[in-house]
């Protein structure tokens, strides 16, 4: 070696040595595993790998519960469909307090036909006895969850809530009769108080506005055969199961189980404003009534939570800061959701088990899958 080329080849050396143990940026990302891209379908109207990995991260990451299904609707068109294992297409999902929304719907539609009345008292046979303050409770404060009933959704000691005694104890048996029975604790249409026993009261409306009769197998039969044949029946949601209790009313607040794919068609009806391959199943104008907020709750409609922003310190259900103003949302007990984002021609559905800190951190993730669509 001559002394001339030392040098060269010992910078040579030094160089490539430098170059190796230093960064140019951030560290790679793992690659996306073929599950997740699996998942994608071949036109989901979002990048596939940003995507992939934004709904992957939902059933791997640590911190947010159990997500058991994910499917999400671009278009009209399915974008992304995958379960955890033990889970399928064909798996019905309980409901929870999705069930809330689909009892308005079948309000909406009593209303259509002219059967109820929204801002009509709501017919409610004990509330209209001479000097009962009840009388003024309208069928909209009860939609919107400002009755003013003494209902305590949830309480310390848990069994001790209006929720859990009408659901399993004292009221299991006639839901209607429970959550009816209960004083006023304001004045109707002044206080916004989530409550599932509201909505049982609903489910007993539209029972008694579709058959005169208290039996109970008569009272399944007249509501399961309208929502049938006005709703599930026309939407191709063949996998519903609607629950009752003894009495034969709708457990409407809380128990109806289908499948992802259906929970998806019926995100879809509302995206939709009610139509479904040119029927309107649903009149435009409830859908739209729907999402109006409540003069008492900015975050709520008819029994339909909205993604409009709150006063600055108070908790949301959903990410008004990372999706449209626009979008609303059916939500059940530990992190049951149909999201619907009409300026983004989108609805997700995401089902599993995820406690109280759990479903703010994959609400997070969530919003990271809804922000790769763009408004249109």
């Amino acid at each position: 070696m001559t002394t001339r080329t030392a040098p060269l080849i010992a910078l040579a050396l030094v160089t490539s040595s430098l170059a190796g143990c230093g960064s140019s940026g951030p560290p790679a990302e793992p690659p996306v595993s073929e599950e997740a891209l699996a998942a994608v379908t071949a036109h989901p109207g979002a990048p596939t790998r940003p995507l992939a990995r934004a709904a992957d991260d939902l059933f791997t990451l640590d911190g947010l519960g159990e997500t058991r299904a994910l499917v999400v609707y671009h278009g009209g068109r399915m974008a992304v469909e995958r379960y955890a294992p033990g889970y399928d297409k064909d798996t019905r999902f309980v409901s929870w307090s999705m069930a809330k929304t689909v009892t308005a719907v079948l309000i909406g539609m009593l209303v259509a036909d002219g059967q109820l009345r929204l801002d009509a008292p709501a017919p409610v046979p004990r509330w209209q006895r001479t000097g009962d303050p009840r009388a003024e409770i309208t069928l909209r404060h009860l939609l919107q969850m400002r009755s003013g009933l003494d209902h305590t959704e949830a309480g310390d000691p848990p069994w001790e809530s209006s929720e859990v005694r009408m659901l399993f104890l004292d009221g299991r048996d006639d839901m209607a009769d429970f959550a009816t029975a209960q004083p006023l604790e304001a004045e109707p249409g002044t206080k916004f108080e989530y409550s599932s026993n509201t909505t049982v009261i609903l489910a007993d409306i539209a029972a008694r506005a579709l058959t005169d009769s208290r039996d109970p197998d008569e009272r399944r039969k007249a509501v399961a055969d309208y929502l049938e044949a006005r709703l599930f029946g026309p939407l191709g949601m063949t996998s519903v199961v609607p629950e009752f209790d003894r009495s034969g009313t709708l457990i409407g607040g809380s128990l109806i189980h289908a499948t992802a794919r259906d929970w998806a068609r019926f995100g879809e009806l509302l995206r939709n404003k009610g139509s479904y391959r040119g029927e309107q199943l649903v009149p435009r104008a409830w859908v739209e009534e729907m999402i109006e907020p409540s003069p008492k709750s900015p975050q709520y409609g008819l029994q339909t939570w909205l993604n409009r922003p709150l006063p600055e310190g108070e908790e949301h259900p959903l990410f008004p800061d990372r999706a449209p103003h626009s979008a609303f949302s059916l939500i059940g007990h530990m992190g049951q959701y149909v999201f619907v984002s009409p300026s983004q021609k989108l609805t997700v559905v995401r089902l599993g088990h995820s406690n109280a800190p759990e479903r703010k951190a994959m609400l997070q993730q969530l919003a990271d899958v809804i922000e790769l669509y763009p408004e249109t």
